[in-house]
């Protein structure tokens, strides 16, 4: 089949998010041929170029999410119309606060602070007091009409500005005109608009409306023609928000079927990155990404997250839980294979800590618990193995480093020796620690100490190379250890000192949780596994799709099995015409008898060997549960070994 990939700030740039499970996912479908889609975030990225791209890979098409001149197209009287018409409608959508009784509105049986704890802090979140309050009452009041009258308001906004701009060739000038600032204005101070946005200046509508007019920047991109993404049999979005946006179109325009794969949640990260705003541009900001992303939820043939920390997420934002199938990250095992499968526990008095600097990683708790762990077991070294995320993450390296060399002094044994400080500042390709292996292989003990954490890889890596684990209890962590290792509170060194006190002086009980977590990870982590689980998404998703285009061969003639055969099957299926197992009602019945097989089945005509056409975009498409090799209910992962909570 092709497979349109959908990527936003990544593959197949050498730098960028969800670059190499992107890859990885591409070179282990080496049956099927993918058309990349990608949205670059910066000039550098563009300018460092792309990774070396597989033979399947027959199409790359980019555009820029940082940059965009004015299209030039000018509208005429109708067109400026429907333009105002359709943004004040979007605009509308995004400040009202929801239906009266709903979950945003006061007196319901879920008031808004309830869905912002149920989203924010209940999630495994700590986001600081202003980011806190912002998702207590703003998500009340956004997710109150999410499956109401506004989320049908706000898709049918955004779908009559796609027409629009696919008419008239574009609207980057028109998102950035004073009409579409106008139209926020009336929106914020209408009767039952959020009380944040009531209290919008000018200023924080210009803001708001630049940001808008960079997100709806896909809507102008001549992506969506037959010979783009209409021609492919399915859209895979690598992430929700901007990525998520144009197969949200090409469903729309084309009938093509949208996946959505998020390991991180895309709502969750302008949660994170909105705390430095004004409260009424934060406000706006979050209505709009939370309208969006259930939009895109509302629309998908089947959500993937990566685990349950983000599949919460999800549900909250309106996803159905029908079509939701945890499939955890693939990764490369085979570079740990040599470190797991030693019999060394690398050095008993070494606690290693590996990943990116930067505050969320929580290093300064962890120098503070180390000091303790120095009055147990003053032989204890910490190796902490790293690079600094951008400036500020330099800046807080420079911090930590400090904070390192006023804990623990350089130690010497006489006057005329020199002294060593038993905590190690190193990079990734330096001579003690030339590969990522080599990095975990050093210590007994894999620590991880962050306060904000989706998926921890670095935990992941630990356990494929057998080491016995000390986390804290943010995001995804206990989903991914499940009992091989031992996890304590965030910001409590001295429970983190404990627990790796703990291990450190119990080498036969490293070695076990070892075993079981190289075994857990393994078993649910690795390329084979995440590979296998879409392709079989993808035969799913597409086999109860309308057949739109004929596979042929190199003599023209159709391949008698290039689409499913139950494509051919006249109708569409629906929930209550399929029975337990996915088999459709008139499969049922004894033989011979009305609906079994082999009988006349009433209201149908013979399966068909020609293409049907396409059914309109309205029709929503059924989710079937799909066969995967990871679990895909919302219940915590087996648990594989011991372990402390």
């Amino acid at each position: 089949m092709r497979i349109g990939l959908l990527t936003e700030g990544g593959y197949p740039y050498v730098s960028g998010d969800a670059r190499l499970w992107c890859d990885r996912l591409v070179r282990g479908l080496e049956q099927h041929e993918f058309d990349i889609y990608a949205l670059s975030r910066s000039e550098q990225q563009e300018d460092e170029g792309w990774i070396q791209l597989p033979p399947q890979v027959s199409r790359v098409r980019t555009a820029p999410l940082w940059t965009a001149e004015d299209d030039g197209v000018g509208h005429g009287r109708r067109a400026r119309r429907r333009f105002a018409e359709a943004y004040g409608e979007l605009a509308a959508a995004v400040c009202a606060v929801g239906e009266p009784g709903g979950p945003g509105e006061p007196g319901a049986s879920r008031g808004a602070g309830a869905v912002g704890a149920a989203v924010g802090p209940a999630a495994g979140e700590d986001v600081g007091g202003d980011v806190g309050v912002a998702v207590g009452g703003i998500l009340g009041g956004v997710l109150g009409g999410v499956v109401g009258p506004e989320a049908d308001r706000f898709g049918n906004a955004l779908y009559a500005l796609a027409e629009l701009a696919r008419d008239e060739g574009g609207l980057v000038g028109a998102l950035r005109s004073e009409t579409a600032v106008r139209a926020l204005e009336r929106a914020c101070r209408a009767r039952g608009a959020l009380r944040e946005a009531r209290a919008a200046r000018v200023p924080d509508l210009l803001d708001v409306a630049a940001h808008l007019e960079r997100a709806l920047r896909p809507l102008s991109l001549d992506w969506y023609e037959d010979d783009g993404l209409g021609s492919v049999d399915l859209c895979h979005a690598a992430a929700g928000g901007a990525a998520a946006l144009p197969g949200l179109l090409a469903r729309h325009l084309a009938g093509v079927p949208l996946l959505v794969t998020e390991y991180g949640v895309q709502l969750r990260a302008h949660y994170l990155a909105s705390g430095g705003e004004p409260a009424p541009v934060r406000a706006l900001l979050a209505a709009f990404h939370g309208r969006l992303a259930a939009e895109v939820y509302r629309q998908a043939a089947c959500i993937t997250p990566g685990n349950t920390h983000a599949r919460r997420w999800q549900e909250r934002c309106g996803a159905d839980r029908a079509k939701l199938r945890t499939v955890y990250p693939g990764m490369e095992a085979s570079r740990f294979a040599e470190v797991g499968e030693s019999a060394g526990c690398g050095d008993p008095d070494t606690l290693v800590w590996v990943g990116r600097i930067e505050p969320a990683k929580d290093l300064i708790s962890l120098l503070h618990a180390f000091a303790e762990i120095r009055r147990q077991a003053p032989k204890t070294r910490l190796r902490i193995v790293g690079a600094a995320a951008g400036a500020e993450g330099a800046a807080y390296l420079g911090h930590c480093r400090a904070l390192a060399a006023q804990l623990f002094p350089d130690e010497a044994e006489c006057a005329h020796a020199v002294g060593d400080n038993p905590v190690s500042f190193e990079e990734i390709g330096g001579p003690e620690v030339p590969d990522l292996a080599e990095a975990y292989a050093a210590g007994a003990v894999v620590v991880l100490s962050s306060v904000v954490e989706g998926f921890p890889i670095s935990l992941v890596e630990a356990m494929f190379c057998g080491r016995a684990t000390v986390s804290t209890d943010v995001g995804a962590v206990v989903e991914v250890i499940g009992g091989t290792g031992l996890v304590v509170p965030p910001r409590n060194p001295r429970a983190l000192a404990e627990a790796c006190v703990t291990l450190l002086r119990d080498p036969e009980r490293r070695a076990r949780l070892g075993a079981a977590a190289r075994a857990r990870a393994l078993e649910l982590f690795t390329v084979e596994q995440n590979v296998a689980a879409f392709h079989g998404i993808y035969l799913e998703i597409v086999s109860h799709s309308p057949v739109r285009r004929v596979f042929v061969d190199g003599t023209g003639e159709p391949l008698p099995f290039g689409v499913p055969a139950e494509a051919h099957v006249p109708g569409r299926w629906t929930e209550v015409s399929l029975l337990a197992g996915g088999r459709p009602r008139w499969a049922a019945g004894a033989p011979g008898a009305p609906g079994a097989p082999g009988a006349p089945v009433r209201g149908t005509t013979p399966v068909r060997a020609t293409p049907l056409p396409a059914v309109p975009s309205a029709s929503p498409v059924p989710a079937v549960p799909a066969v995967s090799a990871v679990p895909s209910g919302p219940q915590e992962p087996v648990v594989a070994g011991e372990g402390a909570r």
